[in-house]
């Protein structure tokens, strides 16, 4: 394959990721906007709203490096949805969860796990800005 067509699917995919961050920002927006910054989940252990708040402020930040610094926001984007799903794994066994929302952090990080390669070969090589088209 050439490295033109890895760069322009990197390019992509890190839209794709970019893109789903930003959809969960608006999740996270949502509650924040309803509740407050300090808002406590209904009671939920310290760390965990910690956490979900401090997602308010990661996500778009992830979203932000995928597309300027490709090779910058790829391992924190693959972090943060292993995160995320590990945590609310944890978090579902303990409390009722929105199926919905869980199911498709899921889905998403098994789109990352099956794709993260092709999008760090394109982010990596020789040039990463944000033109796909050489």
């Amino acid at each position: 394959m050439r490295k033109q067509d890895i760069r322009r699917r990197s390019f992509y995919l890190r839209v794709i990721y970019a893109l789903c961050l930003v959809g969960a920002t608006w999740t996270h927006f949502q509650v924040a906007l309803v509740h407050g910054l300090d808002w406590d989940y209904g009671g939920v252990a310290r760390l965990t709203q910690v956490y979900w708040t401090s997602l308010l402020f990661v996500d778009p930040l992830i979203a932000l490096l995928l597309l300027v610094m490709p090779g910058a926001g790829l391992i924190p984007c693959v972090a943060v949805i292993v995160t995320d799903v590990a945590h609310n794994s944890w978090f579902a066994l303990h409390h009722p969860v929105r199926m919905d929302l869980y199911l498709s952090q899921i889905v998403f990080l098994l789109f990352v796990a099956f794709t993260v390669r092709t999008a760090w070969r394109g982010a990596t090589s020789r040039r990463t800005g944000l033109s796909v088209i050489d």
